[in-house]
């Protein structure tokens, strides 16, 4: 695995991230005929937030972004994109388990949805993520706290 850090996103990362989010998401965006070249974008600089989101680095080079937001008793992990070239390495893993190891100490449960179809639906669930509800296109998934 590569060595990897995270630290707070600050306003100028906003692109690179909108950047990253249209390319991960694309393939299963389209597969679900939901794929939208500015809507993409446009979602996430509609809820990027600073001060829960933070950017993943791998020796010193941007390689993605995750937030873990406050609300109705719990977290909500979302923006969770690492680039492509960086899937299936280990860091996904790592980060998750970074930011699930947090909520544990504070006894708060994680929520997320993802995708109908997505491969991202394992590692969730190899992090202990459970499906609550879904519909045509979301997954909808909690984690108690261990």
């Amino acid at each position: 695995m590569a060595d990897w850090e995270m630290r707070h996103a600050v306003a100028a990362d906003i692109e690179a991230v909108a950047e990253l989010r249209a390319v991960v998401l694309r393939a299963d965006l389209e597969r679900l005929g939901r794929y939208d070249e500015r809507r993409v974008r446009q979602r996430l600089r509609d809820g990027f937030d600073t001060a829960h989101t933070w950017v993943i680095e791998v020796t010193g080079v941007f390689a993605g972004c995750v937030a873990l937001r406050p609300a109705e008793g719990a977290l909500w992990l979302e923006h969770f994109y690492l680039a492509p070239r960086l899937q299936g390495g280990g860091i996904g893993s790592g980060v998750l388990r970074e930011l699930l190891e947090r909520a544990d100490r504070d006894a708060t449960p994680v929520r997320l949805n993802v995708l109908q179809g997505s491969p991202a639906r394992r590692l969730y669930e190899r992090h202990g993520f459970t499906v609550g509800t879904e519909d045509p296109v979301d997954v909808f998934m909690v984690r108690e706290p261990a």
